[in-house]
């Protein structure tokens, strides 16, 4: 069978799969399908939109004996040729993570997306102080959420401000110095609610004569991170003894397991220590006072020969902690908020696990072995679908590096970004903007796993959208536009919270009907569109009442008052910065997909801002970070922080006023002369996306291992930005969805890997089961 007939037969066959699959809708429980999509796509590598594109909603007429007979051809003619799956498990386990001192930017974590647990090199919660400037030893939730007594009874109200916008007086919630009464109104609305670190969890470990233990006697620290099993394999020397801890975490539950193997259990100088501290609403830190003992309650109850149950009060919020071991051992009090769990000196091996519930009903508690299980599995399962990457047969010095960062990111974005609720920037470890959500940032956590075909992990975030509509609502009609007004900086609860800089953005708005694009295109189907049709009605709703008319010039215009996704511009004066257009454009004609699909007509309102929405401002052949700014690359100012005007053709497909030479001399402009000292982690992935569109892929690696601190990936893989943000993932989030983008491409791109330089031997990149970005 020659190339082009090859070529040809796997087309129809794919489309068939993509046909059969769609009829009822559930890929889940197609196995047979999904397997045949496998074999066949590390044949034909072209991306699954291409055949969703391929008339969409039109159920194929070709029989499905077509698949079977085609696919024994392909096998027959085409295995000897094409190469194989990549070999996942090999991908992944060449990047398991090393440590080998006490060292406080090397913290692990195991988790489930929704909840995480972070230990230090003994495998545990042992030395909490010594990393509380570095990565903290953080046990964070999704549900666990605190607030501070209000004694006094602040409401939103008292931070509102009116700006003159669209000759109408508009209020926001912004952050004041004085009166003292506002002041303090916008401090605790922001600071409340605030996520919980719910207990240290740690070895205590003494010397033969009883003296504890500090950071420099634990020796020989051999530590690894197995990543595709979800294992922490902790092994050191202590009073000469060797000490191996493995430790996992429960994919369903939000529970840690783990087995300690050491003489030291049979010496009684090894116990395991559990501490609960009282939260102290700081904006970046551990979250957690040890000094304020009277504050909150820990009581202890022996629910079973081998369970005990902690239960937790933290003034108004509550939760459990059960603690299940196996052999003998006894939990016993060791002060108001610590207790230890001490084995019989029987065993050198002891294993135990910890589950953190909001409320415990007395069900039964996964022990170390089924969690061990549970994790394998599941890890398994995650490693071996979706999209895969491999670098190993390129030559460049680089391609090691951005395998293990992409490896990493993966891991780290599904322990810790992956939950019912959008992530915070520093996922499940500790507390950033008090951790709180911050929307806008949601894209950036998000995106990839659509682009690595992971898309359940995405949608899972999405219907808590719906929950907390009723607040976006609410601040469009307090505002005076239309639809819903997403939320910048907030909470479970979707409450918004006061920002000087925040309450100005408009560029999270468009997000949903971006997320909901994007869960289209894995599911065409009328299921998908009635789910979400609603609310990506009501976000253009709110866009299109947003834009004001400039009737002088006959045109819609964004702002004033507003603060782009480069946050150094004033809001009062600031207009049309060109991302935010962009995405008015894309975000506005999606929604108008939408109705298409559903069989509705367009919508008026909308199909005026589309028609008539600003082109963004140039000026010597540059386009500029708003119309606003015309000294946009004079001012030292305005080329900090990010270069949020490369995301008008990086993240976005760009506009259809957009020139591209212009692109260009902006892309060069900005490469060469922007403060890169002041940026951000998710700056890099950004202009990498702007050089694959502008079709420069030298370039766009070039920017992926920029030289900057912000650009720094540590042992972990955390994305490292400074002393307050040591972890950052929206960063490794940008990362995985650059690197989708340069190896499936984008929506329009017409070859191969176009993020990477045509006919180098230096990048020959593999890979299967990434998706086409819009």
């Amino acid at each position: 069978m020659n190339q082009d007939k090859r070529t040809n037969t796997i087309y129809d066959v794919r489309c068939t799969i993509y046909d059969l699959r769609s009829m009822n809708h559930k890929r889940q429980k197609n196995k047979d399908l999904i397997m045949i999509s496998n074999v066949l796509s590390t044949v034909d590598r072209r991306p699954w939109t291409e055949f969703r594109n391929r008339e969409l909603g039109v159920k194929s007429r070709r029989s499905g004996w077509l698949v079977i007979f085609a696919l024994f051809l392909i096998l027959y003619n085409c295995t000897r040729t094409n190469p194989s799956h990549i070999d996942r498990k090999a991908l992944v386990q060449r990047h398991n993570v090393i440590v080998t001192t006490i060292d406080s930017l090397s913290s692990l974590s195991v988790g489930n997306g929704r909840f995480a647990f972070t230990v230090d090199a003994t495998g545990l919660q042992t030395f909490p102080d010594r990393y509380v400037r570095g990565i903290p030893l953080g046990t964070q939730s999704e549900w666990g959420w605190h607030s501070f007594p209000d004694t006094v009874g602040f409401s939103l109200s008292e931070t509102l401000k009116w700006y003159d916008q669209q000759n109408r007086q508009v209020s926001y919630a912004i952050q004041w110095n004085e009166p003292a009464r506002n002041k303090a109104a916008a401090d605790y609305l922001r600071q409340n609610p605030h996520r919980l670190h719910l207990g240290n969890i740690g070895l205590k470990l003494n010397f033969a004569d009883g003296s504890p233990s500090a950071p420099e006697d634990i020796k020989a620290i051999s530590q690894e991170l197995d990543g595709w099993n979800g294992l922490i394999e902790s092994r050191f020397t202590f009073d000469n003894q060797p000490v191996t801890v493995k430790t996992y975490c429960h994919q369903q539950y939000d529970l840690i397991a783990a087995a300690v193997k050491s003489d030291l259990l049979k010496q009684g100088q090894l116990r395991i220590i559990l501490r609960f501290a009282y939260p102290t609403g700081k904006h970046t830190d551990s979250g957690c006072d040890w000094q304020r003992q009277d504050a909150h309650s820990t009581t202890i109850k022996r629910i079973s020969l081998h369970t005990a149950l902690i239960h937790r009060i933290v003034d108004s919020t509550s939760y459990d902690v059960v603690v299940k071991w196996s052999g003998k051992a006894d939990l016993v009090s060791t002060g108001s908020h610590s207790a230890e769990l001490i084995p019989t000196q029987e065993s050198g091996r002891f294993s135990f696990s910890c589950c953190f519930m909001p409320h415990y009903a007395g069900q039964s508690i996964a022990g170390f072995r089924a969690t061990r299980q549970n994790s394998r599995q599941s890890w398994h399962t995650f490693w071996e679908s979706g999209g895969a990457v491999d670098f190993s047969a390129c030559t460049d010095p680089r391609a090691a590096e951005l395998e293990r960062r992409v490896v990493l990111s993966q891991y780290l974005m599904r322990v810790q970004c992956a939950g019912n609720y959008p992530p915070q920037e520093t996922g499940l470890t500790y507390n950033s903007w008090f951790g709180k959500f911050h929307l806008e940032m949601h894209w950036w956590h998000m995106v990839h796993y659509a682009l690595w075909d992971r898309i359940e992990l995405l949608a899972r975030s999405l219907d808590w959208y719906a929950a907390v509509a009723d607040k976006a609502r609410n601040i469009a009609q307090r505002q005076g536009f239309d639809g819903l007004r997403w939320q910048k900086m907030t909470g479970p609860w979707g409450n918004e919270s006061p920002s000087s800089v925040g309450a100005f953005l408009i560029w999270q708005q468009p997000h949903f009907i971006y997320f909901s694009e994007l869960c289209y295109r894995h599911h065409p189907d009328e299921a998908t569109l009635r789910k979400y049709a609603p609310l990506v009605f009501e976000t253009a709703d709110f866009m299109a009442s947003y834009a004001s008319y400039d009737q002088k010039n006959d045109r819609y215009v964004l702002g004033p008052v507003l603060i782009p996704a480069q946050e150094c511009f004033n809001p009062v004066s600031t207009c049309n910065p060109p991302l935010e257009l962009a995405y008015w454009y894309w975000g506005l004609s999606t929604a108008q997909c939408w109705r298409e699909r559903l069989g509705m007509q367009p919508d008026p309102e909308w199909q005026k801002v589309i028609d008539k929405l600003a082109s963004p401002a140039l000026a010597n052949q540059l386009y500029l970070a708003a119309e606003s700014a015309p000294d946009s690359y004079t001012n030292p100012v305005y080329t900090t922080d990010h270069p949020a005007v490369l995301g008008m053709f990086g993240m976005l497909p760009g506009i259809p006023s957009m020139d591209t030479g212009i692109m260009n001399n902006t892309f060069d402009h900005v490469i060469k002369t922007w403060q890169w000292d002041k940026t951000w982690g998710w700056d890099f992935p950004l202009t990498a996306m702007c050089a694959v569109r502008l079709g420069q892929p030298g370039r766009a690696i070039d920017a992926l291992f920029m030289n900057v601190r912000t650009n720094t990936y540590l042992l972990n893989g955390h994305n490292y930005q400074d002393d307050r943000l040591r972890i950052y993932l929206p960063g490794n989030g940008g990362l995985l969805t650059t690197v989708a983008m340069m190896c499936a491409g984008f929506e329009g791109s017409d070859r191969m890997n176009p993020g990477f330089p045509v006919n180098d031997d230096q990048w020959k990149v593999r890979w299967e089961g990434l998706v086409k970005i819009p």
